[in-house]
């Protein structure tokens, strides 16, 4: 895939099964009545065949479409900005920095609170949360234990007890903020 997230490239791919099945660009151009130039211009990703051409370069290499794009990730790799998604509360804005991480293991989220603002109370649930400080100082409450964490501190723990962060800075306060299994 290259960086327009929309685009597969297959050149390598096809390059790889060829090699496996031992066979020159030469030959592979041959048995599928190609040139050995257009062959090499599919494994650079310089042209991009039809489904029938890749049908029947694939059939020659053994294999099939459905096998050829099995173990294609076409997931988001990278996420900027504009990806993001924000709400706004009264004295709170939520960011969720990785928009699609409901469905995975971890849920990173961007919390600003204003000054003496809280998040509500997260109830005890299965899983872990970490924290980063980005900006002011927070009082991190877990259960009956409370502590402080400013700007470059983390925190961590398990989330089997009440949970919720207060702002406890002069100004705003930011916290990257990761919930494994996503709870936010």
């Amino acid at each position: 895939m290259n960086n327009d997230n929309s685009v597969i490239t297959i050149g390598s791919k096809l390059r790889d099964l060829r090699l496996k099945n031992g066979l020159t660009q030469e030959e592979l151009a041959d048995r599928a009545e190609l040139s050995k130039g257009f062959i090499s211009q599919l494994e650079n990703d310089l042209t991009s065949p039809s489904i029938a051409t890749l049908i029947d370069i694939l059939t020659l290499l053994g294999s099939n479409l459905s096998s050829f794009f099995a173990d294609y990730d076409d997931s988001q790799l990278v996420f900027t900005e504009s990806d993001y998604f924000e709400k706004k509360y009264d004295d709170m804005t939520v960011q969720w920095i990785v928009p699609t991480a409901q469905k995975n293991a971890m849920e990173p989220i961007i919390t600003e609170l204003s000054k003496g603002a809280s998040t509500d109370e997260d109830f005890p649930h299965e899983g872990e949360e970490f924290g980063y400080v980005l900006q002011g100082k927070v009082r991190v409450v877990v259960g009956e234990r409370t502590a402080e964490a400013k700007a470059g501190d983390t925190f961590y723990f398990s989330a089997d007890k009440k949970h919720y962060i207060v702002n406890v800075y002069d100004g705003v306060s930011k916290v990257l903020w990761v919930s494994c299994p996503p709870s936010f």
